[in-house]
């Protein structure tokens, strides 16, 4: 598993779905709420689909696939909006990694 990504969560906007992991079932419902939102206001306005994967370090990252032939995907507005929402949900990240680290991969709390 630790040579994998691991997903978190993901919206489609292709289905018109949203998904979350359960293994982080334990994350406070106030905390899951939040992701569901940010997920799927992410691919109402970009389009696509977005999903929040932990790496192998556990570092939480914003991956964003889409098809070639979707030409209401917003390229330029994709790597803005990541970019927006690193910063206005940098404590919510820098806590979810948290997170993971200690609870998953076992790591000391620093």
């Amino acid at each position: 598993m630790f040579n994998e990504k691991v997903v978190l969560c993901g919206s489609n906007a292709y289905e018109q779905k949203y998904y979350f992991n359960d293994e982080f079932d334990r994350l406070p419902d106030s905390i899951k709420d939040e992701l569901k939102i940010m997920c799927v206001l992410f691919t109402e306005d970009i389009g696509g689909i977005l999903t929040m994967e932990y790496d192998e370090d556990g570092t939480l990252n914003f991956n964003v696939i889409y098809d070639e032939g979707d030409l209401l995907f917003d390229e330029i507005g994709c790597g803005l909006k990541i970019k927006q929402l690193q910063q206005d949900k940098k404590e919510l990240l820098e806590a979810l990694q948290m997170y993971y680290k200690v609870f998953v991969l076992g790591e000391d709390y620093q």
